[in-house]
């Protein structure tokens, strides 16, 4: 592993890493590095593939049972394919 000192960070880019840091639960090294990698257009090899984000993370678990019926019974729709449009 190559070693790579970095100064100048202002304010809006140490609270950045900061709050990925903090959000992610991983050292500012590997957000820094997560940032650095996604902002060189790199993959960012310690996530799988099928990961999309995390931007709705703090939603899971917090819907009563009610409302994740109600969800579920407004998305039904979305799951029934229309034969027609695909002739």
């Amino acid at each position: 592993m190559n070693q790579l000192t970095i100064r100048g960070f202002d304010d809006d880019l140490s609270a950045s890493v900061r709050c990925l840091a903090k959000r992610e639960g991983i050292s500012l090294n590997q957000a820094a590095l997560r940032l650095l990698r996604k902002g060189a257009g790199l993959a960012d090899r310690s996530r799988g593939s099928d990961v999309v984000g995390s931007s709705l993370d703090h939603l899971i678990g917090i819907w009563t049972p009610d409302e994740a019926d109600e969800m579920d019974s407004a998305l039904e729709e979305f799951g029934t394919v229309d034969e027609a449009i695909w002739h």
